[in-house]
């Protein structure tokens, strides 16, 4: 890697993202990756297979580069928010799978052209136009974004958090840290609360 590439830097924060919304499905049972735990109906499998949708679309036909991957749930007449959860005729294999050639259609693209290769986003509109530049920086703020829920829904589930398997990235300490630092929480804001009343 090139000292401050500012494409390397763009893909290597993609890279982690995606990475790091794959591993909250660790170690969990079908059920568990498929719950909705959010009133909207957030579940781990299903943040997978938008994410895959979102790659396959802003690095394929964007840039003029179709890919063959069938996406029923994008076709006229698809019921609402269907790129949202997995089907129970949808394993976890086949959601990662089309995840995982999504990346290595995504990587293609990326890696075939400069940053200011022009390409059309169809559903922007009249704002479509957008460099490679802009779409890397679209797509890993997004994945970015869901990758924050995703840790929300994986703490919710069994507490685990964290980067990856290896770092929690968080501060604090053990369980009793947490439970103790929760309740002062949970005090301040029935303090703020009382005051304000």
């Amino acid at each position: 890697m090139k000292p401050n590439d500012p494409k390397d830097d763009l893909h290597r924060y993609l890279k982690g993202a995606r990475e790091a919304v794959v591993w909250k499905l660790d170690g969990l049972s079908e059920y568990d990756v498929r719950r909705p735990l959010t009133p909207t109906g957030t579940n781990l499998l299903g943040l997978v297979k938008h994410l895959a949708s979102v790659e396959l679309g802003y690095f394929g036909p964007t840039f003029g580069r179709p890919h063959d991957e069938p996406l029923p749930w994008h076709e006229e007449g698809a019921e609402p928010n269907s790129d949202m959860w997995a089907t129970a005729d949808e394993s976890r294999e086949d959601i990662l799978g089309l995840y995982h050639r999504a990346w290595a259609h995504a990587d293609a693209t990326i890696e075939a052209l400069p940053l200011d290769a022009m390409g059309h986003v169809e559903w922007w509109g009249d704002n479509g136009d957008a460099t490679l530049q802009r779409i890397m920086l679209h797509v890993t703020t997004e994945t970015h974004r869901h990758a924050g829920h995703a840790d929300i829904v994986r703490e919710l589930i069994d507490g685990k958090t964290g980067l990856r398997e290896t770092n929690s990235n968080m501060d604090g300490g053990d369980e009793a840290w947490y439970r103790e630092y929760w309740n002062r929480l949970e005090a301040t804001a029935k303090a703020a609360q009382t005051k304000s009343s």
